[in-house]
């Protein structure tokens, strides 16, 4: 069984701020010949003053460092996604900001600049948003290569879906939970699992709807497409036990001239165990042959 190990935002801390302004990266931006990340603006105020990176005093660039700088779009989306509620709140600022001061130019003129871009539309996911998912039988590789004949055919227009019905779940239900409603509504029994796939790819159960969402490429212009499957579900094998062998006894391993040898002594085990301490200096017989006394 897989155990989830959560990692603390605090932990990831260090490569999410600027450490000029001590933030969250906001338009992260990093410099070319050190790859160290910042905030656009603190980066661009920093560098008309200075020729050097702040953090390892590399030299940016001789006589124009903005040149040396590139906008890291990867970046900015990984923090955005890890933080809750930060793309949220910039946007929130930024209409604020133009909504106060409207004759103010946008650098770029694009609607995340203005403030104008959803969260669903950024496909950016909080745990307690709804997500609407359908779930369909998995009916394999090789049966769906075998239907697509008659629908290229054009057969298929006979087969139009009228409607879609779908699941609305929290982003935060992890996949275990879903093949748990699976298995109830269908009364499957215990020695079958059911197994969640997005297309032909099983996924963790630990996986939430959020992971999904970021992991596989949809869009959000439907319901999150995941499929189902039933199989037998595995066994562990369970080893005999085998004993220890222990002093002055045959294991089961012995070879063929040691069980002779017990053989000819009427079944008498051919290792001799010490004599007690209560049995010096009195006679002893092996096998019907007399043994001298210890002494």
């Amino acid at each position: 069984m897989h155990r989830t190990t959560r990692i603390k935002i605090t932990e990831l801390n260090p490569h999410l701020m600027c450490a000029l302004c001590g933030g969250y990266f906001i338009d992260a931006t990093t410099i070319v010949e050190c790859l160290h990340s910042f905030c656009k603006t603190c980066i661009v105020r920093y560098l008309e003053t200075n020729k050097y990176c702040p953090m390892c005093d590399v030299q940016v660039h001789k006589t124009r460092p903005l040149l040396s700088i590139r906008s890291d779009k990867t970046l900015q989306d990984i923090v955005y996604k890890l933080v809750p509620g930060l793309f949220k709140d910039e946007m929130k600022r930024r209409r604020d900001f133009y909504a106060a001061y409207p004759l103010t130019e946008v650098p770029n003129g694009s609607n995340e600049d203005r403030g104008e871009v959803l969260e669903q539309e950024k496909g950016a996911l909080s745990d307690d948003e709804i997500v609407s998912l359908s779930i369909e039988f998995y009916e394999g590789v090789r049966d769906r290569e075998e239907k697509k004949g008659p629908l290229e055919n054009g057969d298929g227009d006979k087969e139009k879906q009228t409607g879609v019905r779908f699941l609305r779940c929290p982003a935060a239900m992890t996949v275990m939970h879903l093949a748990k409603f699976l298995r109830n509504k269908m009364d499957v029994p215990s020695k079958y699992k059911v197994e969640v796939l997005y297309e032909d790819e099983p996924l963790k159960e630990y996986y939430t709807l959020m992971d999904i969402a970021y992991i596989y490429p949809w869009r959000r212009n439907g319901p999150l497409p995941l499929k189902y499957r039933v199989q037998p579900a595995c066994k562990r094998l369970t080893l005999p036990t085998v004993p220890t062998p222990s002093e002055g006894t045959n294991t089961s391993g012995a070879s063929e001239s040691s069980g002779a040898t017990t053989a000819a002594n009427g079944g008498a085990s051919n290792c001799l165990q010490t004599p007690s301490s209560t049995s010096r200096g009195r006679k002893m017989t092996v096998n019907g042959a007399p043994v001298p006394p210890l002494t």
